[in-house]
This record gives structure tokens, C-alpha cells and sequence, in this order.
């Protein structure tokens, strides 16, 4: 089975800092440098949401560049072959991948003379700093969106970087050994709870 992270509910306490652990890990490898999970609240419960890894991925089924593969006990998205397509992002079953696009530091964001846009106009126009024009053509130079999901700091050594900063220890990496055992302690569990019941019976 592939590996993937997993949060505590009842441990996590929404801080955040798992996601400012990752972008960071990220930038520093020269990836994009959106965070790989989102905290998400519901009700009283916070938990970051992050890509499972499945065996049988669908966001590497619908790729139709095959920049989603498995790899290692992983699923990775390779930057420099996706092309920002979006089908992985629509058939993610957990919502967790996000689409995502960054501009060199040395690319301009605006321009000195104004240049209209029209949706009959392939120019850009320097109406907004953060957007070239307003219509359907609207577009910025240097930016490249693409597909953006967990790998779990494959580029890194050591432990995913949102597992070793959650100050509360929410975060932990599941693998098949320790699949193994929880469903072990589960049967476990569910026996004792049997055994109880019919010896309570008896009593009775």
C-alpha cells in the first residue's frame, strides 16, 4: 500500500503551522510554494486536508500528460510536465489538490505605458498589478499554473515537514505495518467486546 498522512482531529488545533511548514520545505527546493494541505474546521474540529495517495489514483488515471505517477509508495506530480489542465483537481475524491501558479522574482508584474484589453485583443492591459486584463484573455507573463499536492517531502530527508512541526503531534505518517497493527488492535478490541456481552448474558 502507498503512505500517506493522516491528522487527529482530536489533537489538532488549527494553528496553521503545518501549512507554513510546507510551502517553506517546498520553496526551498524551487517548487511551487502553495501549502500541500488546508486546515479545514467543522464545527469544533480541525484537521489539515492532504492527499491520501491512493493505489489506484484517479488524478493519475485522467492526466493526459502522465505528470501524476506512483512512485516509491507515492503519488508525485512532476512540475515540469503538467500543464494546468485541472482534471486531476476535478477527480481527486478528497479535494486535495490545488492548482497553483508562481512568477520568477526577475518578471515583471506591470508595465510603464498603459495597453488597453479588449476580448477582441490578445494585448495585455496594466489595469490591475496583480492581473493582466479583465476579460477572458486576461493572463500574466511568467506565470505557469500547475497541479499542486502532497508528496510527502519526497525532496526532503527525514519525516514529511508538517509532521515534525505540529506543536500538538496531530499529524502522523500511516504505513502499512502500522495499517497492519491498528486493524490488529481493532479485531482485538471487537473480540473483547463480544467476549464481555456474552458473559454478561450468561450472568444474567
Amino acid at each position: 500500500m502507498n503512505r500517506f498522512v493522516i491528522a487527529d482531529p482530536q489533537l489538532c488545533i488549527g494553528c496553521g503551522t503545518c501549512m507554513a511548514a510546507c510551502s517553506t520545505a517546498h520553496k526551498a527546493e524551487g517548487l511551487q510554494a502553495h501549502p500541500r494541505l488546508t486546515v479545514m474546521r467543522h464545527k469544533q474540529a480541525t484537521a489539515p486536508v492532504l492527499c491520501r495517495h491512493c493505489e489506484d489514483a484517479p488524478c493519475a488515471q485522467v492526466c493526459p500528460v502522465n505528470a501524476i505517477t506512483q512512485e516509491q509508495g507515492s503519488v508525485i506530480v512532476n512540475e515540469s510536465l503538467c500543464v494546468g489542465c485541472t482534471l486531476c483537481a476535478i477527480a481527486c475524491p478528497f479535494g486535495a489538490i490545488a492548482i497553483d501558479g508562481s512568477r520568477p522574482v526577475d518578471m515583471a508584474n506591470s508595465y510603464d505605458t498603459y495597453i488597453p484589453s479588449t476580448v477582441h485583443s490578445s494585448n495585455p492591459s496594466t489595469s490591475s498589478p496583480q492581473c493582466f486584463g479583465k476579460d477572458i484573455l486576461a493572463w500574466e507573463p511568467g506565470v505557469k499554473s500547475i497541479a499542486v499536492k502532497c508528496d510527502l517531502c519526497q525532496s526532503t530527508t527525514g519525516s514529511p515537514a508538517c509532521i515534525e512541526v505540529c506543536p500538538t503531534k496531530a499529524l502522523f505518517l500511516v504505513e502499512e505495518q502500522g495499517m497492519a497493527d491498528a486493524s490488529q488492535n481493532k479485531r482485538n478490541e471487537a473480540a473483547l467486546d463480544v467476549s464481555t456481552i456474552a458473559l454478561e448474558r450468561q450472568g444474567s
